[in-house]
This record gives C-alpha cells, structure tokens and sequence, in this order.
C-alpha cells in the first residue's frame, strides 16, 4: 500500500489522499498487517497485556480479533496500550544497551 501511495504521489505530486482511513480500516490491509506482525520473530514476545500472537490466534482467532479491531477503528474507540520496553545489549556495546518496544498483539 505505501508502494502504491508512493507512486501515486510521484505523478501526481498535487494529488490529494483524503480517503486514507478507508484504507486503514479494510479488511485486506488488516490482514496484511497482522501476517507481518505474525511472521516477525518478536511474534513470540508478550506485550503489556500479556499475550503473544499465537495466544490471540487460539483464544480469539485472526478473523475474529480483526473483525473486533475493524469495529473499533471505524467507531473510533481504538486505544492502543503502551509498549512493553526492555533493554537489549548492543552488539559489541561492550555493555551499552538501546531499548527495545514490544507492542501490545490485542486490540
């Protein structure tokens, strides 16, 4: 999609994207995203709720959790949680870290 937007934009540099909420909300961009959320290894990592990726795959199901997330974007009550934070070494930091955020898997 930002691809796509990209190229739109690089023709038409007047162009006006005033419908980007409708892209937000479909259906196919929230599975997109939840794939890609699913597939990176931090997929394993709870956030501040406690839950991991494969805990709302079983307890909720994908189509379920984005159908609840889709409700809640196009009502505006979405409100994401804070990020859990933890703090990583850096490769040959020699004892440096950078701080790592591990968003929430629920809406």
């Amino acid at each position: 999609m930002q691809a796509k937007l990209h190229r739109w934009a690089a023709v038409d540099p007047g162009r006006r994207f005033d419908d980007l909420f409708n892209l937000v909300h479909d259906p196919g961009t929230l599975m997109v995203a939840f794939e890609r959320v699913a597939g990176n290894r931090g997929a394993r990592s709870s956030g501040v709720d406690g839950l991991t990726v494969a805990d709302v795959e079983e307890q909720t199901g994908v189509p379920g959790f984005l159908d609840d997330l889709q409700a809640q974007l196009k009502a505006g009550t979405f409100v994401p949680l804070p990020v859990r934070e933890r703090e990583i070494p850096k490769p040959g930091g020699l004892g440096k870290v950078r701080r790592l955020g591990i968003p929430m898997a629920r809406a």
